[in-house]
């Protein structure tokens, strides 16, 4: 079994924990004296949030802001539905062909690629996301934490990094359970039948209020359990964190059967998603050929524009951007509206070496799409190439008054400040993008650089002084704790 290197840091992290009751993981916070006090939902976000600043370093993360801002749209629309609207959320995907999702702490869940291309319809995955988001609101990773009176920070991090060990991937798992009591906190991560229960009747609520189909959920519950039974040892890893019986697929369809049923068609960004996954997985020319042959089938109009959208994007992956502008051309003659299709087009008409088109093409999307980080970020690169930083400048440092926590928006800032040749401030902004990032020795480097940059004003200087003793004295604050433990 080989595993990934976040698998190996996070069952290293857990036996370290599990061997010693007074060690803590490094990274993990701090979580208080009391050894008997509740996990707190504070308590629970600054778990994730550790949690998270690994995930994030991770190759399996997938950062793609299209698919991130599709999740979290999907995501959100459920979750303002829920009576915890106080409960913050972030959805995040990993790039994994596996059938899994899971909640972690604090509100953070993520989901497999795999599972995003399995679900049939955006009701199916809705309905996925709608139990993880019941998971969460109903509390019931805390009352798992707390139902054995596990008060001891060094337990309550243990179990934390053994939640994304037992929900991420199978490797994980059984890394998890050979790491001294692993098999112990393992048996008391997996869901019980009534928190199973309760996260399907809570899910089924939300999704009705948020206008889905509520039968997507039995139909995808449905399909697992018959996977599952077809190829027992290679089920979905959903399966063994989420037992799945009988009885919760009839008191599912009890409920489902009571209700009027509604046809709800799918959004255009469900399917250009699930395209662009289906067009990065394999070999440029598997996915080429693959796309190729469904557009040979001569979908209906409504899964027409899906198909040369993935097209394109194969043609892209295989070096063919003039086929790809052709798919682009089509798209536009359908009129498809979606941003995907603005980030496309300008992505083709770069590695055509038109940089100042694929500007002028985002600068006119960027109105229509404020909210689209896509097009963002798109828009401040094509600025770059088009060789106009003082443009791209002005666009980064407008944006960062919205997004003021946005790491990639402050490295692309730190490129045009470097286009720029202002090294203090190149530094500078590099520095913020790392310290976003949990990256706190990279941040004081960068400003350490920034400090002998030899071209700033007393003002500048000043700025990052006071920066690098903020950052210098969280990194000693965090060596203390681990000397402490």
């Amino acid at each position: 079994m080989k595993l990934n290197p976040l698998s190996r840091a996070l069952i290293f992290a857990l036996g370290v924990v599990l061997a010693s009751p007074l060690s803590v993981a490094q990274g993990l916070p701090d979580l208080g004296e009391s050894a008997q006090a509740d996990l707190s939902p504070a308590m629970e976000r600054r778990i994730g949030e550790s949690i998270m600043l690994e995930i994030r370093r991770n190759p399996a993360y997938l950062d793609d802001p299209e698919v991130a801002s599709f999740l979290n749209r999907l995501g959100n629309r459920l979750a303002s539905r829920s009576s915890e609207s106080r409960q913050e959320f972030e959805f995040f995907a990993l790039r994994d062909p596996t059938l899994n999702a899971f909640a972690m702490p604090g509100g953070y869940i993520g989901v497999h690629t795999g599972l995003i291309l399995a679900a049939k319809t955006e009701s199916e995955l809705a309905a996925v996301l709608a139990h993880e988001i019941s998971h969460v609101t109903q509390r019931h990773l805390a009352r798992l934490l707390n139902k054995s009176g596990e008060g001891q920070v060094a337990n309550l991090l243990a179990l934390a990094v053994a939640i994304l060990a037992a929900r991420s991937s199978p490797d994980l798992a059984v890394g998890a359970m050979v790491a001294g009591q692993g098999l112990a906190v393992q048996n008391q991560l997996n869901y019980s039948r009534d928190f199973e229960r309760e996260a399907d009747r809570v899910g089924l609520e939300l999704l009705e209020r948020s206008d889905f189909d509520i039968r997507g959920m039995l139909a995808f519950f449905e399909r697992l359990q018959k996977f599952g039974r077809l190829y027992d040892n290679n089920a979905p890893g959903y399966l063994s964190t989420h037992p799945l019986t009988t009885e919760r697929l009839a008191d599912m369809g009890n409920r489902i059967q009571s209700r009027p049923y509604k046809q709800v068609p799918d959004s255009l960004e469900f399917h250009l998603v699930r395209a662009k996954l289906r067009a990065q997985a394999g070999t440029p020319r598997d996915a080429v050929a693959e796309f190729e042959s469904r557009l040979a089938e001569r979908s209906p109009a409504s899964a027409e524009a899906a198909v040369r959208y993935g097209l394109a994007q194969a043609y892209l992956r295989d070096g063919r951007p003039v086929a790809a502008q052709r798919e682009v051309d089509e798209l536009r003659r359908l009129k498809v509206v979606s941003p995907m299709v603005e980030t496309l087009d300008a992505e083709v008409r770069l590695k055509q070496g038109d940089a100042a088109a694929a500007a002028a093409i985002l600068r006119g999307a960027q109105p229509r799409f404020p909210q689209e980080r896509a097009v963002a970020y798109g828009l401040v690169e094509s600025l770059l190439e088009a060789r106009l930083p003082n443009d791209a400048l002005k666009f980064a440092e407008d944006d960062l008054l919205g997004h003021p926590s946005d790491a990639k928006m402050h490295s692309l800032q730190a490129k045009t400040y470097a286009m720029l040749g202002r090294r203090l401030q190149q530094h500078r902004a590099q520095a913020e993008a790392y310290a976003l990032l949990g990256q706190l020795p990279a941040a004081a480097e960068q400003l350490e650089l920034a400090q002998k940059s030899g071209d700033g004003n007393f003002y500048e200087y000043s700025q990052v002084d006071s920066r690098l003793r903020e950052i210098r004295k969280q990194l000693a604050d965090e060596a203390k704790q681990r000397k402490s433990k």
